[in-house]
């Protein structure tokens, strides 16, 4: 199984990192994606990932070098399948469950492809402005969450 993060304060390194944007921008990864979205989950009271992860994202591109158009930085479609995809993993999990166990669970499974939405989204459909800047629902099949 592959180990994203050793631990679950490491994790906490990289949910703080993207919080106050001291993340170095090649630490955000795939896996850092979801791993600080699961610590959000699960360790901020009230998170309204919906509504709370666009602007957390947005600022941190901005913060890091990076900007948002419509054609890179903040996806919305994306961002919130993944919301999804990590809710669902989470909630699945018992609650003791160490939180970097959780994250290696949802990486062993099809959310671990950096492309497991082409299951779920043409790559045209997925990839246009329209998905980019606004929730776009799937339009091969339905999530399973």
């Amino acid at each position: 199984m592959t180990i994203a993060y050793p631990s679950d304060p490491a994790i906490a390194r990289i949910a703080a990192g993207l919080l106050d944007h001291s993340l170095p921008k090649a630490e955000w990864t795939h896996a850092a994606h979801f791993g600080s979205t699961l610590w959000l989950l699960r360790h901020r009271p009230g998170f309204d990932g919906a509504s709370e992860m666009p602007g957390i994202i947005r600022t941190y591109n901005v913060a890091s070098g990076g900007e948002n158009t419509d054609s890179a930085g903040y996806h919305e479609t994306i961002t919130q399948a993944s919301l999804r995809a990590a809710a669902a993993v989470l909630a699945a999990a018992p609650h003791e469950t160490p939180l970097h166990v959780v994250l290696d669970d949802l990486l062993a499974g099809p959310q671990g492809d950096r492309d497991w939405l082409l299951a779920y989204w043409s790559r045209d459909r997925l990839f246009g402005v329209e998905a980019r800047r606004r929730w776009c629902p799937p339009d091969i099949a339905p999530l399973p969450f």
